[in-house]
């Protein structure tokens, strides 16, 4: 299984990211880590409501000038290399 599971996500306010995490413990510390990350407005730990899918799950709403696919990009790269690390 893999350790987490990024999307992007429409609502008809905007767009936000999703971060799906296999061990939901490690939600609150990945959310003041990704909060470093510049373009990100706010981030925030909300229980999951969809099936098949973790129950829990970081939002991440963004600033109004910062590309989404550009931020998916990023948030992906800081969390392989984050898992990677745990995983030596």
């Amino acid at each position: 299984m893999l350790p987490y599971r990024s999307e992007i996500r429409n609502s008809p306010k905007e767009q936000t990211l999703k971060i799906y995490l296999s061990d939901t413990s490690l939600d609150n510390q990945l959310k003041s880590l990704l909060e470093n990350i510049h373009g990100i407005r706010i981030i925030e730990v909300q229980e999951s409501i969809s099936r098949n899918r973790a129950k829990e799950n970081l939002t991440i709403y963004l600033k109004e000038d910062i590309s989404i696919n550009i931020l998916k990009e990023k948030i992906d790269a800081f969390l392989e290399n984050y898992f990677e690390k745990i995983d030596i």
